[in-house]
């Protein structure tokens, strides 16, 4: 699997979430599962590697040319504090637009598409482990909890101007 270009793919499932729902991409990072909104998401590729960059946070694992556009890498193993991920070619790289940028978040698997009710999602409780920063909320997908990742969060602090 090279890449997976979701725009092609996604055909009209976006119009099956409506506004009280929200669909997400459901990723692995170890045992806990995070997603983000499927709407945020360009593409999924495979781990390829990255070119390093001189003095960037231990996070930033470098940029990618992705047709053109130089587009950041960030562990988000290592973002949230449990090290950097020793890539095989099982992990991918999952290439979402924050803002006006596109970014890349290096992940275990890309396991689901989710569709959640909003109504669902809880605040991410404060006083324990979680980084509660790096979170928008949390829901209980099929007995599951499912981090909800803020990517402005994962992003600042590093210069995406690569």
């Amino acid at each position: 699997m090279e890449s997976l270009s979701l725009r092609d793919d996604m055909g009209d499932n976006t119009a099956v979430a409506g506004q009280n729902t929200l669909q997400l991409i459901a990723f692995s990072i170890g045992d806990q599962t995070y997603g983000v909104e499927i709407t945020t998401v360009r593409e999924i590729r495979a781990w390829n590697g990255a070119t390093p960059l001189p003095n960037t946070r231990e996070f930033v694992r470098g940029v990618i040319n992705l047709r053109g556009t130089i587009v950041p890498i960030f562990d988000l193993r290592a973002r949230f504090g449990d090290g950097q991920t020793s890539p095989t070619k099982n992990h991918v790289v999952v290439v979402m637009s924050v803002g006006d940028k596109w970014v890349g978040i290096l992940v275990d698997a890309v396991s689901d598409i989710l569709t959640v009710n909003r109504a669902d999602i809880h605040n991410v409780p404060e006083g324990n482990a979680i980084d509660t920063e790096l979170l928008n909320g949390i829901v209980t997908h099929d007995s599951r909890m499912v981090g909800l990742i803020d990517l402005h969060a994962v992003v600042s602090g590093a210069r995406l101007d690569a």
